[in-house]
């Protein structure tokens, strides 16, 4: 048995036959020296290319507008506009004619070129814009060579996709019902890939970068999303383990539905939300699906990293009546745009800050960029007379910056009004504690926020020196390190005294090791994954609020993390032993 350990992208445990999906056209490109006489003939053959892949192009976008939505229907328009970019096609014309080298050569040199610089940077949206290049490239080669590509749509039997990196068309007519797991060699939580695989429920590992070498195809596979493994060829005793492990979650996911329609409330009646984080209007769908109680968290990144997205005022109008629309009633907290870091906007933004995780992101990107932060919030003002929307600062570092935003926010509220655009009077605004400063000056901000939520991500790096992306310093990024409880005690504290809610929307509010701990915290709201609140809930009926506080009075107690993880993890033992 071999084991390969990558990225845990979609919880799940998935049993089958490797189906290794490998494109080799760029490895049968020919490599022949044409005549001048030659040239023109070879240019009208790539015109052709490039009409009949628009042809395909256009179905794509039509089909995944039908299945998938607007903003996944924009995906290919970004393609359509690769196809039709005169600046490439003039570089593509002008290689031919200085080298005088088949067609097929050139496009795959340039669009080499092309994909490398956008892999080699730090940005995963950028490499994410590397996959769009390979994708038309790919098409474009398809037509030139006259290959016929195998369609994942054709699968008919339960499969363990297994491909080096899987593009917005595979993604689109992939048969969703006979693919039980995925494993790619590239992609990360952000990933097309990765949204696409947890709305459906599809146990993912991504970022292994060989499985595709070493897998076979056929192959017997075992994909454990929540751990991030795949077993290759495993052994009788380990398939019968994963199989009782798959039962088991299948029966654990059937009780767990139960609990959908039911409140979060311990067993001495004490209430509290239960919330989903999203990252593409489609996934507003699994508030419903889990019984959530609103959006806690809907990242905007996505109307300005996507490709063939403008971001002006009406698109993001557009995109965010639909999530508010859809919650029916139900509370949506949209983040303003949180960029920098390893998050870059092309156009607007620099990649040579030295330190960009500490430095030009978030909040002080938008207050520097203040139209295009006005364009956002008159978008969002507009969008809250539809439904219940709550607008939150990421970043916010004290007082200042916090007022400031809220000037802004003035500034569009009357330029709403000069256009006759009604808003909300009462929209509430609140602020993201992820900074040390903001939770140790929570008291303060508390004044003008109308809501805190905790940004669990950032608070542990920050508060800690260590960068979560760095593998050297990832042993010291621990959520129960004490200062972290401390600032999170402070921040509900001072929320509580000010008489405004206390949320959470890091990934330490989908971790059920950590739900007892933050319930006796006082945390009010948990927003997570949809796939994790039915276990969070589990938790949070079957214990009592007073147990829970003196959980936390003795971590508050403990001078380490590792002494936190002992009781945290003696007390899940005592209490859920079948969650331990």
């Amino acid at each position: 048995m071999k084991e390969l350990t990558g990225i845990p992208a979609s919880q799940g445990v998935a049993i089958g036959k490797a189906f290794l999906y490998v494109d080799d056209v760029f490895s049968q490109i020919p490599r022949y020296f044409l005549s001048k006489d030659e040239l023109d003939a070879e240019w009208n053959r790539f015109r052709e290319a490039v009409i009949a892949a628009e042809v395909e192009v256009r179905e794509l976008r039509d089909r995944a507008q039908r299945e998938m939505g607007e903003d996944q229907a924009k995906i290919f328009e970004a393609h359509l506009l690769m196809l039709a970019d005169e600046d490439l096609q003039e570089q593509i014309q002008h290689r031919l004619h200085a080298s005088q080298f088949n067609i097929e050569w050139v496009l795959w040199e340039i669009s080499r070129e092309l994909t490398q610089k956008l892999s080699a940077s730090t940005d995963p949206y950028l490499k994410e814009r590397a996959v769009d290049i390979y994708d038309v490239s790919r098409r474009l080669l398809h037509q030139l060579l006259s290959i016929k590509k195998l369609s994942l749509s054709d699968i008919q039997e339960e499969v363990i996709l297994v491909t080096h990196n899987l593009l917005p068309s595979d993604a689109l007519t992939m048969n969703k019902r006979w693919v039980k797991g995925i494993v790619m060699d590239m992609g990360g939580n952000t990933s097309h890939t990765a949204i696409l695989a947890r709305a459906f429920e599809i146990p993912a590992v991504l970022g292994l970068s060989t499985a595709t070498r070493e897998i076979n195809d056929g192959e017997l596979l075992i994909v454990d999303g929540t751990a991030g493994k795949v077993l290759v060829s495993p052994g009788v005793h380990m398939l019968e383990r994963y199989k009782k492990v798959t039962l088991q979650l299948k029966k654990i996911s059937e009780e767990l539905q139960q609990l959908r329609d039911l409140p979060a409330e311990t067993k001495d009646g004490h209430r509290v939300s239960l919330k989903v984080n999203i990252e593409v209007p489609e996934e507003a769908e699994l508030v419903h699906r889990y019984g959530a109680e609103g959006i806690g968290l809907y990242r905007s990144e996505f109307l300005f990293l996507t490709p063939g997205q403008s971001a002006d005022e009406e698109e993001q109008y557009h995109a965010y009546i639909k999530v508010v629309e859809t919650m029916e009633g139900k509370p949506v907290t949209i983040r303003t745009l949180d960029v920098g870091g390893d998050k870059i906007i092309p156009d607007l933004q620099s990649t040579e800050e030295k330190n960009p995780l500490l430095g030009w992101r978030a909040i002080r990107f938008c207050l520097a960029h203040r139209e295009l932060f006005k364009n956002q919030l008159r978008a969002l003002l507009r969008c809250s007379v539809h439904g219940n929307l709550r607008i939150m600062f990421p970043m916010i570092s004290g007082i200042e910056e916090f007022e400031t935003a809220l000037e802004v926010v003035e500034e569009a509220k009357r330029e709403c009004q000069k256009k006759g655009a009604p808003y909300s009077e009462d929209i509430q605004i609140g602020a993201m504690i992820e900074i040390p400063s903001a939770a140790m000056t929570a008291d303060i901000l508390a004044r003008r926020a109308a809501f805190f939520s905790i940004g669990t991500n950032d608070l542990v790096q920050y508060s800690l020196a260590a960068d979560r992306g760095n593998e050297r310093v990832a042993y010291l990024a621990q959520p129960f390190h004490p200062a972290v409880l401390r600032f999170i005690k402070q921040t509900i504290d001072a929320a509580h005294q000010a008489g405004i809610p206390a949320a959470m929307c890091g990934e330490l509010a989908g971790n059920v090791r950590a739900t007892a701990l933050l319930l006796g915290l006082g945390l009010d709201e948990f927003s997570m994954s949809g796939s994790s609140i039915p276990l969070v809930k589990q938790i949070i009926r079957g214990t009592t609020k007073r147990d829970c506080e003196t959980l936390a009075t003795q971590a508050l107690a403990c001078s380490s993390y590792v002494e936190v993880n002992r009781l945290v993890n003696d007390w899940m033992k005592e209490h859920f032993p079948n969650l331990s």
